[in-house]
């Protein structure tokens, strides 16, 4: 197995049985479609303001041309006096501007109201912990243990069901932000807010942290992947497994041995003695779209590419740039190939 020529058959399997229930993605597609419940009155919030914006520019411009084509009478030049009939247009401008503003409150707050709390209880709660710059998704609360773990970047959810996301920080501040689903809210050190999402049919919504929290705040994304309830409860049911090492390989011992001796302080892989906190669990790595938190797709050339040269994909990140020969990143491959 060679550097150039690993394969990574079940990540790939995977990424496209995913693609081929994306949503399209393009500028600004959050504007126009809603895939759930707690983001469409949040739509046409955005709709109706968009379009009360468009029309005050739309008056002040018209006011402006008004203004600049008048023609005054004449007057000396010396002459002061008041123009007749302009306060009463201030007195209009606030009235009009006043009410205007207090029925976009109004819609405001009646739209928070609204998607403040699924219609029905969410049986399903993951805790997602924000770090520079990734996302730790804990899925915990199952009677069965072995349903019970840890994942990054890549968060699955059940179709038509209504999941209560609980959010911490470990750092700074950071925003979850599903357009598509929901609203924002805020990850604060110390605190633990609280929001739902719910997705009407299968498909990839992207998320993206949107409070500045540093140098790689727009490389800080993540998917929610909705599945139906049977792949949902599949999904759960692998990624609740150890992982599955072939120790009869050669290269797969020299790469599992690589990683347990520089990734192992920081990364976990759930049935090694790799069991590092401070960065993504990798147990099941080869199952998911993107690595990095959403900076590149999982190939095994990125994935090399990223552990070789993180510090220049993503600099300041916690991920350091390892060095590896060409015999060290073909075991490292071999290893992490069967992590799916």
């Amino acid at each position: 197995m060679t550097r150039g020529s690993v394969t990574w058959l079940p990540a790939l399997a995977v990424a496209s049985a995913h693609a081929a229930h994306a949503n399209p993605v393009a500028p600004l597609n959050y504007f126009l479609h809603a895939a759930g419940p707690a983001a469409r009155p949040t739509l046409y919030l955005g709709w109706v303001f968009t379009a009360i914006v468009i029309l005050v520019t739309l008056i002040v411009a018209g006011l402006l041309i008004g203004a600049m084509v008048r023609k005054r009478p004449a007057a000396q030049p010396d002459a002061l006096s008041a123009e007749p009939g302009g306060i009463r247009w201030v007195f209009i401008g606030t009235a009009v501007s006043s009410v205007v503003l207090l029925a976009m409150l109004t819609y405001a707050l009646i739209t928070l109201e609204s998607v403040a709390s699924p219609a029905s209880y969410p049986h399903l709660t993951i805790t997602v912990t924000a770090y520079d710059w990734w996302w730790r998704a804990d899925y915990s609360g199952d009677p069965n243990p072995a349903r019970n773990f840890t994942t990054a970047n890549e968060i699955h959810i059940p179709v038509g069901e209504p999941v209560k996301i609980q959010l911490k920080s470990a750092d700074v501040v950071h925003a979850f932000w599903v357009p598509q689903l929901a609203g924002k809210t805020e990850a604060i050190p110390g605190q633990t807010n609280e929001q739902w999402i719910q997705a009407d049919g299968p498909g990839i919504y992207r998320g993206q942290c949107s409070q500045f929290c540093g140098a790689q705040h727009a490389h800080m994304a993540f998917e929610v992947i909705a599945q139906d309830a049977a792949a949902f409860n599949a999904w759960r049911d692998a990624q609740g497994r150890a992982a599955s090492v072939p120790t009869a390989d050669a290269a797969v011992s020299a790469g599992q041995h690589l990683f347990e001796e520089r990734c192992a302080g920081c990364h976990t892989i759930r049935g090694t003695k790799a069991t590092g906190l401070q960065a993504p669990d990798l147990t099941h790595l080869g199952s998911r779209r993107m690595i990095a938190a959403g900076a590149l797709s999982n190939t095994p050339d990125h994935l090399l590419d990223w552990i070789e040269h993180a510090q220049r994909i993503k600099p300041d990140a916690l991920m350091p740039s390892i060095a590896l020969t060409t015999r060290e990143a073909a075991a490292l491959s071999a290893y992490l190939a069967t992590l799916h």
